[in-house]
């Protein structure tokens, strides 16, 4: 679609709509942004189009500003079911999110991740692999960097690494991306969604697009994606680590192998890969998937491998302090999320759990903490506290174990108590971050802040 002269409506002032708006002005656009929050409220976020010619509604319902606009362009947080949003549908205006204008206005060659958890380790990896094998390499979406943004400076011949969410997919329209990969579906975000098959259908809309050129990437070790693999039109690659595959990457006799068109290649000891974990293990054979598909060679795929130390964030060393190692883990944002960072722990732990209730059973997670040898003191933070300590009883997790508290620091705090020379504190919440932080990468900077000022 081209923009130029075309009324475009933007809501939501946060980072990835402020990044839509500077975009669509380079395309000739007639911008109106708008938010609930007044300027003062929004601040320095504002400051990018202090000095373009967009049209100002802010401190105002979207419905007030709707009429005569050709588009509306919606920030991810807003679902597409709103009011104002059927409005639009309604009246005939055009309804997108960020990323699918992106899409459409960002040159470059395009690969996309999705999934319930390893989504932003396993595009930072991505981005790793196709800057060492010398392209100009956008790593953008959901990890916190709009790709409007990529828009305002992408050639062709680049490279957009896509996170994409669930969110980002219902508006999503004509989004095609050259290679597409689902690594997992578990129970998340079903306060938005209401339902796993709702849930589900977005995040495969991520294929909806692909041809037979394209390449579809899927977990072969998730029995929930089996069903969905068929219904995609594009060349289905595989990742294991359980088992060899037909094409695509696995881990046989410790090694990580690639198998592309017959033809198998080594890429690294599956010990050589810097970051931990069996489900580092998964992102780095997705990553090898996607990458070979790309014709990223072996031996750049290896060095990236032996050399990436993983993201902020998500089972991030912070720091050790009289014999106990305090991890950060604010990435974990679900139940399965913190499952995976529960099964790599090699030390006697204190777990920080709770936060804000996005409608999961916590019962897997629980589960997984009573299965570890390692997981021997729980504190609990947040309004998801309660249901947490139900089902830490309801499992027969020992309540002389369990513990709460009203602050993070003051689980930090406590958390410090418990633990003896040779422990683990982890903050890996299982839930979101929006009762108490503005977003998770505030409450693991607030924890690293608390850690860090321990005396």
């Amino acid at each position: 679609m081209k923009y130029e002269g075309k009324k475009v409506l933007v809501v939501g002032m946060a980072r990835s709509g402020v990044a839509a708006a500077q975009l669509l002005v380079k395309h000739g656009a007639l911008v109106t942004v708008n938010d609930s929050k007044t300027r003062e409220e929004l601040g320095d976020v504002l400051s990018p189009l202090e000095n373009l010619p967009v049209r100002w509604a802010l401190g105002c319902p979207a419905m007030d500003v709707l009429a005569g606009q050709d588009v509306l362009v919606i920030s991810p947080g807003i679902p597409d079911s709103v009011p104002f949003v059927k409005k639009a549908k309604a009246d005939g205006i055009y309804v997108i999110g960020e990323v699918e204008l992106a899409y459409q206005l960002t040159p470059g060659q395009l690969v996309a991740v999705t999934g319930t958890n390893g989504k932003t380790t396993t595009v930072s990896l991505l981005g790793e692999m196709f800057a060492n094998a010398g392209k100009t390499t956008h790593v953008v979406g959901n990890i916190g960097y709009p790709y409007s943004l990529a828009g305002l400076s992408s050639k062709q011949d680049d490279v957009i690494v896509c996170e994409i969410s669930s969110f980002q997919m219902e508006t999503a329209d004509t989004f095609h991306p050259k290679v597409a990969a689902l690594l997992n579906i578990t129970e998340d975000h079903l306060n938005r969604h209401g339902d796993m098959a709702t849930y589900t259908a977005m995040k495969m809309r991520i294929f909806q697009r692909q041809t037979e050129e394209d390449y579809a990437v899927f977990n072969a070790d998730d029995p929930a994606l089996q069903p969905l693999i068929p219904q995609v039109k594009s060349r289905v690659l595989l990742f294991s680590r359980k088992h060899e595959v037909p094409e695509g990457a696995f881990a046989r006799d410790g090694k990580v192998v690639l198998r592309l068109n017959g033809q198998e290649k080594i890429v690294c000891a599956v010990d050589e890969i810097y970051i931990p974990g069996p489900h580092n293990l998964e992102n780095a054979l997705a990553a090898v998937c996607v990458a070979g598909a790309m014709g990223v060679s072996a031996e750049v795929l290896r060095h990236t491998l032996q050399t990436f130390k993983g993201v902020e964030h998500r089972i991030e060393f912070v720091r050790e302090l009289e014999g106990v190692r305090y991890i950060n883990d604010s990435k974990g944002t679900n139940v399965d999320s913190t499952i995976k960072a529960v099964q790599t722990m090699t030390r006697p732990t204190a777990i920080i759990l709770g936060g804000y209730d996005k409608h999961c059973d916590f019962t897997p997670m629980v589960k997984e903490m009573l299965a570890s040898p390692m997981i021997r003191e729980a504190m609990l933070i947040g309004v998801t506290a309660d249901q947490i300590q139900a089902t830490l009883l309801k499992e027969g997790f020992d309540a002389s174990r369990i513990h709460r508290a009203a602050t993070l620091e003051d689980a930090v705090q406590q958390c410090r108590a418990l633990a003896e020379d040779g422990w683990n504190v982890l903050l890996s919440p299982a839930c979101a971050s929006f009762d108490m932080f503005s977003d998770y990468e505030a409450r693991g900077r607030i924890f690293k802040e608390i850690v860090a000022g321990l005396k």
